[in-house]
């Protein structure tokens, strides 16, 4: 980084901002927990000398506790592509109105968790739905580790409610559906015949953005034929640059693809298939007749639902990532 030129290429040099962060995340905890246990050795030997220092030795060996539990955390995150950025896309199901506001909760969930993690979020594509929340919405979430954390978050995410868009007051159970992929450089080993394979359409984009979102087909939507992977972006003003996106989301797509091949081989084993259709969503929230949210997975429950929709859902990535080493 210190190099000359090291920032004339601003897409490679922001490549390896992020691999550094990745190596401190995990550098930097690891140091901190030998320091914690150089100190706790220290203590033990003054307890002994003088009795007053005792009682700082509980405490201290806590503290050191908790590291080491977040040490063994993120070493669970040993995926191919776990140290990667995220790409997250959220899209409304069965549900109706109730559904495409249950989305727009659900992103907003997301965008809370990143930022109270200190990640940084970008909004790639909104679908707003003419009556209430979001037909769909993709975003990516930068930093160490991101794509591992939230892997475990792809699936169908049940909301059970009395339904504020009923007049007669009634309860109602709304779906969504998440999807996560790694974020991808074109570094990435996988192999795409742009010209032949690739579609490529433009459209005017939706949504806030002024005039010249709503007067130009900036928005761009590519479809890869061998496989029907859709991605699309509408986020920027410029064409070119929603079409670079789009391009870096449809890599991150195929490359998804592969690791979920790969996952499906290794579960097949052990007679792991994952469920599909009603019944298989992944979590359960609930506004009625009580407030809670538990993981149909891990078993994980958190009682308020506020606080879970304010982005307090690392205790169900923690569980998760506990959970699959376990099954």
């Amino acid at each position: 980084m210190a190099a000359p030129g090291f920032w004339d290429n601003q897409e490679k040099a922001r490549g390896v901002v992020v691999e550094l962060k990745s190596l401190k995340a995990l550098l930097k905890p690891l140091d901190e927990a030998l320091a914690a246990s150089e100190d706790l050795g220290v203590m033990i030997e003054m307890a002994e000398e003088d009795a007053s220092f005792a009682s700082e030795v509980p405490r201290q060996l806590e503290k050191l506790d908790k590291m080491v539990d977040d040490l063994e955390l993120k070493a669970l995150l040993n995926g191919p592509m776990d140290a990667n950025s995220a790409l997250l896309s959220i899209n409304a199901r069965d549900g109706g109105t109730d559904a495409h506001d249950w989305a727009e909760m659900l992103l907003r969930m997301y965008i809370n968790w990143a930022q109270n993690e200190d990640y940084d979020v970008e909004l790639l594509d909104r679908q707003d739905n003419e009556e209430a929340g979001i037909n769909s919405a993709c975003i990516a979430v930068r930093g160490p580790m991101a794509y591992g954390y939230l892997k475990g978050e792809e699936g169908v995410h049940r909301l059970v409610r009395i339904s504020p868009f009923n007049s007669e007051g009634k309860r109602q159970t709304s779906f969504a559906s998440v999807d996560v992929t790694p974020e991808v450089d074109d570094s990435i080993n996988i192999e795409i015949d742009w010209e032949n394979d690739v579609r490529e359409d433009t459209f005017r984009a939706s949504g806030a953005g002024g005039q010249h979102v709503n007067k130009t087909s900036s928005a761009i939507r590519l479809t890869h034929i061998p496989t029907g992977e859709v991605v699309q972006c509408q986020n920027e003003r410029s064409q070119h640059k929603n079409r670079a996106t789009a391009h870096k989301m449809l890599l991150a797509a195929l490359a998804r693809r592969e690791v979920k091949k790969r996952e499906e081989e290794q579960a097949a084993k052990y007679n792991l298939k994952p469920k599909t259709g009603f019944g298989a969503q992944i979590r359960n929230y609930f506004l009625h007749p009580d407030q809670r949210v538990k993981d149909a997975r891990t078993g994980h429950l958190i009682g308020s639902f506020h606080s879970v929709l304010d982005g307090n859902i690392q205790p169900f990535l923690d569980a998760y990532l506990r959970w699959r080493v376990e099954n």
